[in-house]
Formats: C-alpha cells, structure tokens, sequence
C-alpha cells in the first residue's frame, strides 16, 4: 500500500516479510532505504521496474547502518544504478568503501559456506559516489528533504531517517521489530533489537524519544513494514529495554549463563505476546523469534562484557 510516495520492498532475505527495504517517489526520481544483501539485488531491481521507475531515476541509495541484511548488497545494486548515491553514517562510510573488515568479521560469526549463501562476495562502492551523513544531514530528492538522524543504541554507525512529507520515520533496527504475524486487535506488537556487538541501552532509549519527539505519524522499520501507534510502540521498547538489561543481569555468571539468558528471553516475549492478545503465543514465538533471542541475547552478554572491561 502506498503512503505519501512510499513503497516497502520485501527483500526476501531469510524469509518472507522479515527484511525490508523502501522505495520513495518524488517528482519522477527516485530514493532507497537500506537494500538488503548481494542476493536481494534482483529483487531490488524488479520493484524499480514493477512501479515503473528508471534506473537512471534513482538518485540515493541511504543506508541506515551497515549490518549485512541492510546494506551487503549496496555496492552491487549501484552498478545497476548510474546516477545513484550512497548516503551512511560517518562510522559506516569506510566499510563501504573497503568492505574487507565486514567481510572478515561476517565469515567469523558465520563462517565460509554461510557468508558465501546468504551475502556473497561484498562489492566497495567508489568514494567518490559516498555522501557521509552526520547529524542533521539533509538527503534532497527531487525538493523533498530526508533529514538524517544519528541514532546509536543498536550499533554506533547507525542513522534514521525523517521525512517530513510523510511524517514517518525510516528507522533501521533502533525502532525494534514488529513481525506483522503478531499484529492483534491490539494493534502492532514490538521489540527492541539488541543484536551484537554495540549495543547500548541508554543509547537506544535517547534515540527512541528524540523520534517519538517528532510526534510521528508511522515509522518504517526493516523488520517489518511501515508502523503506527508510535507514540505506544515506543513507550513499550522503553520499557523492554530496561527489562531485558535486568534479565540479562540476572542472568549473568556461571557456564548456562547463555542458555538461560535465552531462556528468559523466550519466556519474557511469550509474556508480552500473550497480554497483546497472540493467539497461540509460545509456539510463534519459538517459530518467528528464535534468531532475534538469540541475538539479543548475545547482544546483551557482550554488553555486560563491556560493561565489566
């Protein structure tokens, strides 16, 4: 469904409705948000032609940070697009530029085999066609601003983006996941993201309010689709933070330390899904959550780990 010129693009990572990217129209040109990994290209390139914008229409390519499903595929997708630019956050602009340290650390965490079937080969994009964003930098398509916010909490390279046309936010991951599988009666359900390895709760929640600030009227996160109840989602991701810092903290020391954490976790969410009206909520919790428990969980130990160094 469009808003205000906004599209969502599944990208087809992982799984279906688990990774978006966002195509903006504006007067005949053309931005994207984030655009998944080397595998999500075609898909990008097939949403262009589906809303019948040009290659050559599309002029920014704006990256809300640097995790692989977000942007491994960003310099493969501007090959395909010769008047496009890239726009990232001062901290993520020279892993675009040289991507050997991502790829190091993603083969590290996945190894060989996996980073080659679900990421691929990562392609530098060219300096010359990187726009670094600091705080406040403003993205113009086609005299439509994209203001762009630096907002750390789930990684220190990360930015949102506002536009005011729309009143929406382009949030990345620092807004949390919002599965639409867990939508109810009770409107849209969410989560904060706490993935490894740099997240910082106080961070997050400052992030989260200087968005609800801007007293938005939807916000688009990656993982999924465009939300509302703004005000209330983002209530709720303060408040879970602040309870998955506890549980993590409880829940520290000892060899099953990390066993337990997921455990907790699990527990913790099926709570929450179930005071939100999920129907059945232990067993999609265990079918559509089990990656994130487990990347919050190692997010919050390594944040204890810093913590204590």
């Amino acid at each position: 469904m469009e808003h205000y010129g906004i599209f969502t693009i599944d990208t087809g990572f992982h799984r279906p409705g688990f990774c978006a990217a966002y195509l903006i129209e504006e007067s005949g040109r053309a931005a994207l948000v984030d655009c998944g990994t080397n595998r999500c290209v075609a898909r990008m390139l097939a949403a262009l032609e589906a809303r019948g914008v040009a290659r050559e229409a599309v002029d920014w390519l704006i990256l809300t940070h640097v995790h692989l499903d977000h942007a491994g595929g960003a310099g493969s997708l501007l090959r395909e697009l010769p008047n496009a630019r890239l726009v990232v956050h001062p901290r993520g602009a020279p892993h675009m530029i040289d991507p050997a340290r991502l790829t190091a650390s993603a083969k590290a965490v996945y190894g060989e085999a996996e980073f080659e079937r679900s990421y691929g080969a990562l392609v530098p994009v060219p300096a010359e066609r990187v726009v670094v964003a600091n705080d406040g930098h403003l993205v113009d398509l086609a005299g439509r601003p994209l203001l762009c916010a630096d907002t750390p909490g789930h990684a220190r390279h990360h930015l949102a983006v506002w536009d005011a046309r729309s009143r929406s936010w382009f949030s990345g991951d620092v807004f949390g996941l919002s599965y639409r599988q867990f939508d109810t009666a009770q409107g849209p359900f969410v989560l904060p993201t706490s993935s490894p390895v740099q997240f910082e709760p106080e961070a997050m929640q400052a992030s989260i309010r200087r968005m609800l600030a801007e007293h938005p009227e939807a916000v688009y996160v990656t993982h999924y689709d465009r939300v509302t109840e703004v005000q209330r989602l983002g209530a709720e991701l303060v408040e879970q933070i602040d309870a998955m810092t506890a549980i993590a903290r409880a829940c520290d020391g000892g060899e099953d330390h990390h066993a337990r954490l997921v455990a907790a976790l699990r527990g913790y969410y099926v709570d929450r899904a179930r005071r939100h009206g999920v129907a059945d909520a232990a067993a999609l919790v265990a079918d559509v959550l089990p990656i994130d428990i487990e990347l919050n969980a190692q997010g919050l130990q390594v944040w204890l780990d810093r913590a204590r160094a």
